[in-house]
C-alpha cells in the first residue's frame, strides 16, 4: 500500500520567509557597498587635514637680522642655536636689502637692530632746542619743549609681508618681540606687502580655491556620469567650456563680491581657468576607468592632497615634509602663490607658478585621449563579441532547425522569426531602459557624495 507524503508546511514557510528576506538583503549589500565611499573620504579627509593643520610648527623658516656689524652676527647666531632647526637666521646688510627679499619671499621676516646713538624725534627735538638756547624766544620755546618731552631711546623695528602669510608673520613677531623686550624697548612691526583691505588676514584667497575646486570637481561627476553616452571629445568639450564658467564665478567673487584683490582680475581669471580646466580634464579622463569611485579619486587629488599643500593657510616652512615637498609642484600651490605674486609681489616668481598649471592642464589633456583610446578599444571588443554571439547563434539555428518546404510552413518560420526578432527587439529596449536607469542612479549618488562633501 503507497503512503501519500504530506506537503512539509514548515518547509514552505521557510522557504517564503526566505524569498522573501532576500530583496532586502540584496538592498543592504548594495547600501552598504556604497557606504565604503564616504568612509574613505572622513579617513582621507581626517589624515590630510589633521595631518597638515594640526600641529604647525615652523621648519627651517627663514628670516633676517638687519645689521653689518659683530652684534648683528651674534643675535643672528643666538637665534639659530635657540630656535634648533625651526627658523633659518641670517643677516642682511640693511633695510632696503631686507624689504627687497621679503617681497622676493626669501625670508618672512628682518629684525632691524637700531643703531647705536640713534634717537626719535623727541631726542631730535631735544638736541635742537638745546642748540637754540641762546637764539631767539622761538628756537628758545622749541628747546623747552624739547627737553620737556625727554630724550627717547630708537626702538628695534620688525618687518613682515602678511600678504605672503599672515600666519608666518604672526609666527615671526612672537619669535621677535621677547628679543625686543630683552633689549629694553617695544617692538615696532611694519608690514612691507599689506592685503587688501577687505581681506585683512590674505586667507580670502585659499577660500576662493576651494570655491573653484568644488564646482570644478562636482561639476566631473555630472560630465562623467550623465554625459557617458557621449563621445569623448564632446566631454571634453563641456568640461573646457565649464571650466570657463566656474573661473567667471570665481573672478566675480573675488573681485566685485567680496574685493578680494583690489587689481589684476584679469590675471586672476586667466590662473583660474587654467585650474579649472586642469581638473576638469583630469576627472573627466578618470571617470572612464574609475566610475563611481571618481568622486573618491578627485576629492583626494583636488582636495585633501591639494587644500593641505596649496599653502593659503600654512606655508610649507610651517608644514612637515610630506606636504611641504607636495607645495613645489601641486596645482593648488599654483594657484595660490600664483595669485599672491601677481597681486601684491609685483609678479616675481609668476611665471613658475603659472607653468605648473600649464603642466597640470597637458596632463588632464593626456588623460582625456587615454580615455578616447580605452574607449575605442572597448567598444570595438563589444562589437567583436556581439557579432561572434551572433554568428554562433545563427549558426546554431541552422544546424537544428531544417529548411521547410510547404509555402505555409515558410510563411510560419518567417512569423516565427519575425516574433522572435521582435521579443528581442524588445528585450533589448527593456536592457536600454534599465542600463539607462541605473547609470542616472549611480550619477545622483556620485553628485549627494561630491556635494555633501
Amino acid at each position: 500500500m503507497s503512503t501519500v507524503r504530506r506537503p512539509d508546511h514548515r518547509s514552505e514557510q521557510h522557504s517564503g520567509h526566505r524569498s522573501a528576506r532576500s530583496p532586502h538583503s540584496a538592498g543592504l549589500r548594495h547600501v552598504l557597498t556604497h557606504l565604503i565611499t564616504p568612509l574613505l573620504m572622513c579617513i582621507g579627509m581626517g589624515l590630510a587635514y589633521l595631518g597638515a593643520f594640526a600641529n604647525p610648527a615652523p621648519h627651517q623658516l627663514p628670516v633676517a637680522v638687519v645689521g653689518s656689524g659683530h652684534s648683528a652676527q651674534l643675535l643672528a647666531q643666538s637665534i639659530n642655536d635657540k630656535a634648533g632647526g625651526d627658523l633659518e637666521v641670517r643677516t642682511v646688510g640693511d633695510r632696503s636689502a631686507a624689504v627687497d627679499r621679503l617681497k622676493h619671499q626669501d625670508i618672512f621676516g628682518a629684525y632691524v637692530i637700531p643703531a647705536k646713538g640713534a634717537t626719535t624725534g623727541a631726542a631730535k627735538g631735544s638736541a635742537g632746542g638745546a642748540s637754540g638756547a641762546g637764539g631767539a624766544s622761538g628756537a628758545g620755546g622749541a628747546g623747552a619743549e624739547g627737553a620737556a618731552a625727554g630724550p627717547s631711546k630708537a626702538v628695534p623695528e620688525l618687518l613682515v609681508a602678511t600678504a605672503g602669510s599672515d600666519t608666518s608673520a604672526s609666527v615671526v613677531q612672537k619669535v621677535f618681540t621677547p628679543i625686543a623686550a630683552h633689549q629694553g624697548a617695544p617692538l615696532k612691526v611694519t608690514d612691507v606687502a599689506p592685503t587688501a583691505e577687505d581681506d585683512p588676514t590674505g586667507q580670502g584667497i585659499f577660500f576662493l580655491l576651494v570655491a573653484i575646486s568644488i564646482g570644478s570637481y562636482a561639476s566631473v561627476v555630472v560630465i562623467g556620469g550623465a554625459g557617458a553616452v557621449l563621445p569623448v571629445r564632446w566631454r571634453a568639450a563641456l568640461a573646457i567650456g565649464t571650466s570657463f564658467v566656474v573661473s567667471l564665478i570665481g573672478t566675480a567673487f573675488a573681485g566685485p563680491v567680496f574685493h578680494l584683490v583690489d587689481h589684476g582680475l584679469r590675471g586672476l581669471w586667466a590662473m583660474a581657468w587654467l585650474y579649472s580646466a586642469g581638473i576638469l580634464l583630469i576627472g573627466t579622463g578618470l571617470h572612464t576607468f574609475l566610475k563611481r569611485w571618481t568622486t573618491l579619486g578627485v576629492m583626494t587629488l583636488f582636495v585633501m592632497l591639494n587644500f593641505t599643500s596649496s599653502g593659503g593657510i600654512f606655508r610649507p616652512e610651517m608644514q612637515n615634509g610630506f606636504f611641504a615637498s607636495l607645495h613645489s609642484f601641486w596645482n593648488g600651490a599654483g594657484f595660490v602663490e600664483g595669485t599672491r605674486s601677481h597681486v601684491y609681489f609685483a609678479n616675481y616668481g609668476l611665471s613658475g607658478h603659472v607653468w605648473t598649471l600649464v603642466w597640470w592642464l597637458v596632463a588632464g589633456l593626456l588623460m582625456v585621449g587615454v580615455a578616447a583610446l580605452a574607449e575605442r578599444r572597448r567598444r570595438t571588443a563589444e562589437a567583436e563579441a556581439a557579432a561572434n554571439a551572433a554568428a554562433v547563434a545563427a549558426a546554431a539555428v541552422a544546424a537544428t532547425v531544417p529548411e521547410p518546404t510547404a509555402k505555409r510552413g515558410s510563411r510560419t518560420v518567417r512569423s516565427a522569426r519575425t516574433a522572435g526578432g521582435a521579443g528581442t527587439d524588445a528585450r533589448e529596449g527593456a536592457a536600454d531602459v534599465d542600463g539607462a536607469a541605473e547609470a542616472d542612479v549611480e550619477m545622483e549618488m556620485e553628485m549627494e557624495e561630491a556635494v555633501g562633501v
